[in-house]
């Protein structure tokens, strides 16, 4: 970039300084002196620039844009960001899951797909992945998921056995598992993937009836997957390939979008319904409920400055707008409590502070004082007060949907129903969706991960974890691992071990 302007370096004061490259000292062979207040500055700045990387989600990217309803769905809901004609500004981030900042973006992982909407009510926040389930339904396990997908604690290496063991315990992953050693397991491209809601959500219409709801953002762009030889290798080209790409076809003009659908289940349906609407193991059938269009994302502006914009970012799902709601998911319940938990811990208690996080609406809160607060607050600072101080008003909010329950006190994840079990809608997928040339990758993507260093233990309850979602897609998994168990892969062991590779060139 080359501009005719030319202004003075400052510190973070606004002061102007002296140079940009020579230290001050007692002479030009002598110490270093403590009253170089801009070379301080420097120094400590830089040692305290980073901040603590996401949990999971750690590498990921994004752009700024713009949702317009296309279609009305006032029927269902009196979010003002769904009243048709509506278009709402808003900002998306991409990710990985498991990977750290610095990690290759076409790994095989789910993506995530987080938007925030800068609405006339608030902002309003959507949590999903590019997949419509997930590998559990309590969030108990989730912790414990995610530290299966990092690394070991002794040789801080990425562990495929320690990944399978998981697994495996864990039959409810079957669903999920099964879309991740699948096709779209690596998206092409952040601009090729769908995002979902994975989640069920509430709506609430102005007359207070409410109604179950699935989102889906469908890639107006179609979708499309790398194979994992070619994921293999534009992890070695590129590392930030889905970020790059997503940034130089905004900056040429041409802009993403994609096209949101709802499911829409009615509010009675959830109780009788053959499987349990509820967990975030399972779709919803499009034969049952059938998907309703309602707008159009398009992403349009690239982000300026990266840390501030998508590094301090914070999406969380218990953001929700009048009109809309959370359902009884115990994985979406958890939700809203880890996901600002861990923005707080991350950013600092005043992290809706940061411009990326600031609705466009005015904030009359009781918040007060803590790290890093930098809106005035005026008195008075409680309530109730006489002094005219914000009140409450129900009528603004429908607390962010409500449902009857009751019970004894127990550890279960759901009642079972008709159609409850871990393996069928894998199975579905696998028999009705998939075609022969994709049941044919998913053998190969799952027999390519299972040799690298499952153990024999966890192997077989991998090859029984297959038979249960499909008998013949289990026996060719396990033919395919036993077949190729004693291979060598030549290149890379040549690669990896040089010298002897060396001696084994002079033989």
């Amino acid at each position: 970039m080359t501009t005719d302007e030319s202004f003075p370096t400052t510190t973070d004061a606004g002061i102007p300084v002296a140079s940009d490259e020579k230290s001050l000292s007692v002479g030009p062979d002598g110490p270093l002196l403590l009253q170089d207040h801009y070379l301080i500055e420097q120094m400590a700045m830089f040692n305290r620039e980073r901040i603590p990387e996401r949990q999971p989600h750690a590498k990921g990217g994004g752009a700024f844009g713009t949702f317009e309803v296309t279609h009305d769905v006032s029927a269902y809901t009196r979010a003002a960001v769904f009243q048709p004609g509506t278009k709402t500004e808003m900002l998306a981030r991409f990710s990985t899951v498991a990977g750290e900042r610095g990690s290759p973006d076409t790994w095989r992982d789910p993506r995530g797909f987080s938007l925030k909407f800068y609405t006339s009510d608030g902002n309003f926040d959507l949590v999903g992945n590019n997949t419509p389930v997930f590998f559990m339904r309590d969030p108990m396990k989730f912790q414990h998921f995610i530290r299966s997908q990092k690394r070991r604690s002794a040789n801080n290496l990425r562990d495929h056995d320690m990944q399978w063991d998981f697994w495996t315990l864990s039959p409810e992953s079957a669903h999920q598992v099964t879309w991740l050693m699948g096709d779209r397991g690596i998206p092409r491209s952040w601009r090729h993937m769908n995002g979902y809601s994975s989640h069920t959500y509430m709506w609430i219409n102005a007359d207070g009836g409410r109604c179950w709801v699935k989102y889906h953002f469908k890639t107006d762009q179609g979708v499309e997957c790398f194979t994992q030889d070619e994921a293999d290798q534009m992890a070695s080209v590129d590392t930030d390939y889905h970020q790059r790409d997503l940034y130089e076809h905004i900056e040429a003009g041409q802009f993403p979008s994609w096209t949101l659908h709802m499911q829409i289940m009615p509010f009675e349906d959830a109780k009788s319904y053959r499987f349990n609407p509820f967990d975030l193991t399972k779709v919803w059938p499009h034969s049952d409920y059938p998907l309703q269009e309602v707008g159009r994302m398009t992403l349009n502006r690239n982000v300026t400055d990266y840390h501030t914009q998508i590094e301090q970012a914070a999406f969380e799902p218990n953001n929700l707008v009048a009109g809309t709601g959370l359902s009884p998911d115990k994985m979406l319940l958890a939700r809203g409590f880890s996901y600002s938990d861990a923005h707080r811990a991350r950013l600092g208690v005043n992290y809706r502070q940061i411009p990326v996080n600031q609705p466009i609406v005015p904030v009359h809160s009781y918040s007060k004082d803590g790290h890093m607060r930098i809106q005035n607050v005026a008195d008075p600072v409680y309530a109730p007060n006489s002094y005219g101080g914000p009140t409450a008003d129900p009528a603004r909010t429908d607390d962010g949907g409500l449902w009857y329950a009751d019970g004894e006190m127990v550890r279960s994840a759901y009642t079972l129903r008709t159609d409850d079990d871990d393996w069928g809608q894998a199975g579905t997928m696998v028999r009705e969706v998939l075609d022969d040339a994709a049941r044919d990758r998913l053998v190969d993507n799952i027999v390519g991960h299972l040799l690298n260093g499952v153990t024999e233990p966890v192997l077989n309850r991998a090859f029984a974890y297959w038979r249960n979602v499909d008998q013949d897609l289990g026996d060719h998994v396990e033919s395919g691992v036993r077949a190729k168990q004693n291979d060598m892969d030549p290149k890379a062991d040549a690669q990896g071990n040089p010298a002897r590779a060396a001696m084994q060139a002079k033989a």
